[in-house]
Protein backbone atom coordinates (compact mmCIF):
# COMPACT_ATOMS: atom_id res chain seq x y z
CA UNK A 1 0.00 0.00 0.00
CA UNK A 2 2.61 2.44 0.68
CA UNK A 3 4.38 1.72 -2.81
CA UNK A 4 1.12 2.45 -4.17
CA UNK A 5 0.94 5.65 -2.81
CA UNK A 6 4.65 6.78 -3.38
CA UNK A 7 3.75 6.57 -7.28
CA UNK A 8 0.54 7.86 -7.11
CA UNK A 9 2.40 11.07 -6.16
CA UNK A 10 5.00 10.51 -8.46
CA UNK A 11 2.53 10.35 -11.72
CA UNK A 12 0.86 13.10 -10.07
CA UNK A 13 3.43 15.15 -9.92
CA UNK A 14 4.98 14.14 -13.25
CA UNK A 15 1.18 15.17 -14.67
CA UNK A 16 1.19 18.62 -12.98
CA UNK A 17 5.27 19.29 -14.77
CA UNK A 18 4.08 18.01 -18.35
CA UNK A 19 0.90 20.27 -17.89
CA UNK A 20 3.31 23.16 -16.71
CA UNK A 21 5.35 22.66 -19.48
CA UNK A 22 2.79 22.21 -22.14
CA UNK A 23 1.14 25.80 -20.40
CA UNK A 24 4.01 27.94 -21.91
CA UNK A 25 3.38 30.17 -24.10
CA UNK A 26 5.37 29.63 -27.28
CA UNK A 27 6.24 33.22 -27.81
CA UNK A 28 7.59 33.83 -24.47
CA UNK A 29 11.47 33.88 -24.23
CA UNK A 30 11.37 31.02 -21.22
CA UNK A 31 14.29 28.01 -21.22
CA UNK A 32 13.52 24.79 -18.89
CA UNK A 33 17.05 22.96 -17.73
CA UNK A 34 16.43 19.66 -15.56
CA UNK A 35 18.76 17.38 -14.35
CA UNK A 36 18.48 13.67 -13.77
CA UNK A 37 21.76 10.97 -12.96
CA UNK A 38 18.84 8.63 -13.96
CA UNK A 39 17.57 9.38 -17.26
CA UNK A 40 16.30 5.89 -17.91
CA UNK A 41 13.79 6.43 -15.13
CA UNK A 42 12.35 9.35 -17.36
CA UNK A 43 8.74 9.33 -18.55
CA UNK A 44 8.84 9.13 -22.40
CA UNK A 45 6.16 11.57 -22.18
CA UNK A 46 8.11 14.30 -20.83
CA UNK A 47 11.11 13.59 -22.98
CA UNK A 48 9.24 14.10 -26.16
CA UNK A 49 9.33 16.70 -28.88
CA UNK A 50 7.91 19.83 -27.63
CA UNK A 51 8.24 19.45 -24.42
CA UNK A 52 11.99 18.37 -23.80
CA UNK A 53 13.58 19.31 -27.12
CA UNK A 54 17.59 19.18 -25.75
CA UNK A 55 19.09 16.55 -24.05
CA UNK A 56 22.99 17.52 -22.86
CA UNK A 57 24.51 14.73 -21.72
CA UNK A 58 27.34 15.61 -18.97
CA UNK A 59 30.21 12.79 -18.39
CA UNK A 60 31.44 11.75 -15.85
CA UNK A 61 34.99 13.91 -15.14
CA UNK A 62 37.90 11.97 -16.35
CA UNK A 63 41.70 10.74 -14.36
CA UNK A 64 42.39 14.59 -14.72
CA UNK A 65 38.97 16.02 -13.61
CA UNK A 66 38.60 13.50 -10.51
CA UNK A 67 42.29 14.32 -9.73
CA UNK A 68 41.11 18.58 -9.63
CA UNK A 69 38.14 17.85 -8.08
CA UNK A 70 40.15 16.68 -5.05
CA UNK A 71 42.53 19.45 -5.05
CA UNK A 72 39.77 21.85 -5.00
CA UNK A 73 37.83 19.72 -2.05
CA UNK A 74 41.32 19.31 0.07
CA UNK A 75 42.65 23.30 -0.77
CA UNK A 76 40.04 24.12 3.23
CA UNK A 77 41.55 21.25 4.58
CA UNK A 78 44.77 20.24 6.67
CA UNK A 79 46.34 17.67 4.56
CA UNK A 80 49.85 15.98 4.17
CA UNK A 81 52.33 17.61 1.25
CA UNK A 82 52.85 14.35 -0.98
CA UNK A 83 48.99 13.48 -1.29
CA UNK A 84 49.23 11.72 -4.52
CA UNK A 85 45.68 13.35 -6.24
CA UNK A 86 46.51 11.01 -9.15
CA UNK A 87 46.47 7.72 -7.12
CA UNK A 88 42.98 8.48 -5.36
CA UNK A 89 41.34 9.13 -9.12
CA UNK A 90 42.28 6.18 -10.31
CA UNK A 91 40.74 4.24 -7.26
CA UNK A 92 37.63 6.33 -8.11
CA UNK A 93 36.30 5.56 -11.52
CA UNK A 94 33.14 6.77 -12.87
CA UNK A 95 32.83 8.58 -9.52
CA UNK A 96 30.86 12.15 -9.32
CA UNK A 97 32.33 15.66 -7.87
CA UNK A 98 29.62 14.64 -4.86
CA UNK A 99 31.05 11.17 -4.54
CA UNK A 100 34.91 12.74 -4.43
CA UNK A 101 33.51 15.16 -1.86
CA UNK A 102 31.98 12.79 0.14
CA UNK A 103 35.53 10.69 -0.28
CA UNK A 104 37.25 13.76 1.08
CA UNK A 105 34.96 14.78 4.12
CA UNK A 106 35.47 11.21 5.29
CA UNK A 107 38.76 11.25 5.00
CA UNK A 108 38.70 14.48 7.28
CA UNK A 109 36.59 12.43 9.58
CA UNK A 110 39.16 9.22 10.15
CA UNK A 111 41.45 12.10 10.94
CA UNK A 112 39.34 13.57 13.44
CA UNK A 113 38.49 10.42 15.08
CA UNK A 114 42.16 9.68 15.55
CA UNK A 115 42.81 12.68 17.46
CA UNK A 116 45.06 14.19 14.11
CA UNK A 117 45.07 17.92 12.59
CA UNK A 118 46.06 16.33 9.41
CA UNK A 119 44.84 14.67 6.68
CA UNK A 120 47.10 11.74 5.56
CA UNK A 121 46.75 9.43 2.41
CA UNK A 122 45.93 6.71 4.29
CA UNK A 123 42.74 8.64 5.39
CA UNK A 124 41.67 9.38 2.12
CA UNK A 125 42.41 5.73 1.06
CA UNK A 126 40.56 4.26 3.76
CA UNK A 127 37.60 6.56 2.83
CA UNK A 128 37.87 5.57 -0.86
CA UNK A 129 37.29 1.93 0.86
CA UNK A 130 34.10 3.16 2.94
CA UNK A 131 32.18 5.59 0.43
CA UNK A 132 33.25 4.30 -3.24
CA UNK A 133 33.76 0.97 -2.52
CA UNK A 134 30.94 0.56 -0.47
CA UNK A 135 28.68 2.17 -2.91
CA UNK A 136 29.80 -0.31 -5.76
CA UNK A 137 29.13 -3.34 -3.81
CA UNK A 138 25.61 -2.24 -1.81
CA UNK A 139 24.72 0.27 -5.51
CA UNK A 140 21.13 -0.09 -6.76
CA UNK A 141 22.15 1.01 -10.30
CA UNK A 142 25.24 -1.32 -11.17
CA UNK A 143 25.59 -0.54 -14.48
CA UNK A 144 26.55 2.97 -13.84
CA UNK A 145 29.75 1.36 -11.78
CA UNK A 146 31.68 0.16 -14.99
CA UNK A 147 35.39 1.08 -14.87
CA UNK A 148 36.50 3.46 -17.63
Amino acid sequence: RGNSIKLNEVQRTMLELINQLDGFDPRGNIKVVMATNRPDTLDPALTRPGRLDRKIEVDLPDLEGRAQIFKIHTKSMSVERDIRFELLARLCPNSTGADIRSVCTEAGMFAVRQRRKTVTEKDFLDSINKVIKGYAKFSATPKYMVYN
